[in-house]
């Protein structure tokens, strides 16, 4: 009898000699102690940056839509690529999340937590652009179907803009329950560590009551597997929708059934690179290298090299499609996106999100920390480029010479994007402070199969078992 739970081949998802005591101490410092300061350096410069882009916000509300770049061919720009941006970089959170967890992928455990925070603080700063790109944005309750006095004004249902609305809102409740739920045990766990009577009145009410009993466990696994399962389906169907606001238009370039697969693989490219560039600064400010481990970077890095191969894929059918079908406005919207004004926007999206995670098949380069955290960038700024092309390069050539433009940003359009940085990295840094970054109690689930003196251990005896068997096979065969 061999006895072993997981193959002694694979690498430990926990470095480092640790029990369960040790695991609790390591990533309860962060809450328990005084932030570093790179922590403060940190979140003075996001509070900075978020107060730039309220004024910005400001600025556009007071003075009117037309302070950004639109012009009168351009009327979806900055504002709606930022959108599909940010709505893309909260895929990730869901996909590691629900998705392994249905498939029981044991790396998700040290991973999931930052991940899924980040998912609801990219949501946050997604939802903010089209709000703000109604111009009068005191009229944005006119998009929620309530019986009116004002006549008959409904929203309409066919469009894809109305549904965006739902997917966005019902993705973002399904994350925050799916985040909240997973964090129960662990605020539980720093509630019973507090020395002051607030914090252990605070963690208390957030915890809510819970006790680690044995049905308080079924409930939550119960509840993780059903919101597992709402979960992903929306992320299949979120950027599906975002990519039908652009698919059943007729201007050529966007009109094309390619689009939601494409998205959706776009976003998972995004929001993975998103996740280790959080993850890689993380593990270095909070000291967490033996939980965050080469082990996790590699195999994220494995799904950014898979997804931006998918992503190239899409790009080049497109092509392949403009050419074949012989339509002038297809070929036309084409060639003036590679050898149009903009030709350097489409050198960096191919250069960025098609030629650079090629690099990974490189093992050595996969779990090399600092050009993950290079790549991991190089590849968010290439997504990004990617809507850009997308969006303002189908606009900006129409079918009138009279109307041809060139869009520039303006200062309140930078502003704002810069401002949902501000809130995004806001966030993450006081959610690094008072909540743990990395799931206490999912990490000590995995941590007698996947720890790393455990597995010592179970190689130990295996190879003592093995040999017992040996001998005795040979004493029975004489």
């Amino acid at each position: 009898m061999l006895l072993k739970y997981e193959s002694t081949v694979r690498e430990p998802l926990v470095d480092g000699v640790k029990d369960y005591h040790q695991v609790t101490v390591d990533i309860v410092r962060p809450i328990e102690g005084k932030p570093g300061k790179l922590w403060y350096a940190g979140l003075i410069i996001s509070i900075a940056l978020l107060i730039f882009g309220v004024f910005s916000v400001y600025w556009e509300v007071y003075y009117g839509i037309g302070v950004w770049g639109v012009n009168k061919s351009i009327g979806w720009a900055w504002a709606i690529t930022n959108f599909v941006w940010w709505v893309g970089i909260g895929h990730a959170g869901t996909l590691i999340s629900a998705i392994l967890l249905l498939f029981r992928q044991g790396w998700r455990t040290g991973v999931n937590r930052a991940a899924e925070a980040m998912t609801i603080f990219a949501v946050m700063c997604a939802g903010q652009f089209p709000i703000w790109h109604v111009g009068r944005v005191w009229d944005v309750f006119f998009i929620f179907p309530y019986p009116n006095t004002r006549g008959p004004l409904w929203p309409n249902f066919n469009s894809p803009l109305l549904w965006d609305v739902f997917a966005v809102s019902t993705y973002f409740t399904v994350s925050l329950l799916f985040w909240y739920s997973g964090l129960l045990p662990d605020l539980a766990t720093i509630r019973d560590r507090a020395k002051t009577k607030l914090r252990k009145f605070l963690y208390g009410v957030a915890s809510f009551g819970w006790t680690g009993s044995t049905k308080h466990w079924q409930r939550h696994e119960a509840l993780s597997l059903v919101l597992a399962g709402l979960a992903t389906p929306l992320v299949l169907s979120v950027h599906s929708v975002v990519s039908m606001d652009f698919a059943t238009s007729v201007i050529p370039g966007w009109h094309t059934t390619i689009f939601p697969p494409y998205f959706v693989a776009g976003a998972i490219f995004s929001g993975f690179a998103m996740v280790q560039t959080l993850l890689i600064v993380t593990r270095k400010i909070l000291h967490l290298e033996e939980y965050i481990t080469l082990g996790h970077i590699e195999a994220m890095n494995k799904i950014i090299m898979l997804t931006g191969s998918i992503v190239g894929v899409a790009y080049l059918s497109e092509l392949f499609v403009a050419w074949y079908s012989g339509a002038y406005g297809e070929g036309g919207a084409f060639w003036w996106r590679i050898l149009g004004p903009y030709w350097w926007a489409y050198v960096i999206m191919m250069t960025c999100n098609v030629v650079s995670p090629q690099v990974f098949w490189f093992k050595k380069l996969r779990r090399n920390v600092p050009f993950t955290l290079l790549m991991s960038v190089v590849v968010n700024i290439g997504m990004w480029f990617e809507r850009f092309v997308i969006i303002v390069l189908s606009l900006y050539h129409d079918w009138l010479p009279s109307s041809w433009s060139y869009f520039s940003p303006q200062w309140p359009d930078i502003g704002f994007y810069v401002g949902t940085f501000g809130l995004f990295f806001t966030c993450y840094f006081l959610f690094a402070k008072y909540f743990p970054v990395i799931a206490i109690a999912e990490i000590k689930h995995v941590l007698k199969t996947s720890g790393e003196n455990f597995k010592g251990k179970m190689h130990t005896i295996e190879a003592k078992t093995n040999e017992a068997f040996a001998e005795e096979v040979a004493h029975a065969h004489h």
